[in-house]
């Protein structure tokens, strides 16, 4: 493992992150910070309490995850995508680096940020509603593996992505709606019948539920099956980029 190689590419994109300060932390953090103070302070102060937590607290782990899930495929599509369209991925494949150390390099950066990102609004959402952590190792594992996951999601786009167009394509029309839809602000058990049983389509739903479980113990899903699907959807995204990397799709030509 030629670890000089992966921390090369971990810094660079490290740095790069500083060098954007204001888009890559400021900028979420704020928006997020709206979501509390509308939902969590203004109107979840006159809502019910869900399964025992109050409306302000429930959706944290909800907005935690929607900014987790943007920030991971933002942060790795571009960084994979750039090189690409500067051409300078020509360097890094030619280098003696394996796939895996590239891959360590840029997905390791990615989730990361994400993480940093992550714990920073769950510090600011602190200040706006009570919070609990019943799970915290729980929550820092589910905290990375879906960071990780995403990231490697992200890689993905920015690698099938032919203009900047694309970046946004699937992030904005379709990993924004599922995050929506998938219990962010409410819990799937107070959906009717039939649309209970079309969301638990949605995988986004068994991200937010085992997420939600490790704050205050409850859950739309069980823990098992939460964390089976998390498992299943990394698979699928490393089985994935080993395909691209063995076939060269669209990283050779």
């Amino acid at each position: 493992m030629n670890f000089h190689a992966i921390r090369a590419i971990y810094v660079f994109e490290m740095a790069r992150a500083g060098r954007t300060l204001l888009q890559s932390v400021v900028s979420p953090v704020l928006s997020t910070s709206l979501y509390f103070v509308v939902f969590g302070s203004a109107i979840g102060s006159r809502m019910a309490d869900i399964d025992g937590v109050s409306y302000g607290a429930f959706i944290v782990p909800g907005l935690i995850m929607l900014t987790l899930l943007m920030q991971s495929i933002s942060n790795a599509s571009f960084a994979i995508y750039f090189p690409r369209f500067t051409g300078t991925i020509y360097e890094v494949l030619s280098a003696p680096v394996s796939f895996v150390e590239i891959l360590t390099g840029y997905v390791g950066a990615a989730a990361t940020k994400s993480v940093i990102l992550g714990l920073i609004i769950l510090a600011t959402a602190a200040v706006f509603v009570p919070l609990q952590i019943n799970h915290p190792i729980w929550m820092l594992g589910f905290l990375v593996l879906t960071a990780v996951t995403f990231s490697l999601f992200g890689f993905i786009i920015g690698i099938w992505a032919d203009g900047f167009e694309k970046l946004q394509l699937v992030p904005l029309l379709i990993v924004t709606p599922l995050t929506f839809l998938g219990g962010s602000f409410y819990s799937i058990d107070m959906l009717p019948p039939l649309w209970r049983t079309v969301t638990l389509f949605n995988p986004v739903v068994y991200l937010i539920s085992g997420f939600r479980w490790s704050f205050y113990g409850v859950s739309d899903v069980s823990i098992g099956v939460s964390l089976t699907m998390t498992l299943a959807f990394l698979a699928l995204c490393l089985i994935t980029v080993w395909w691209i990397f063995r076939t060269g799709y669209r990283l050779k030509s």
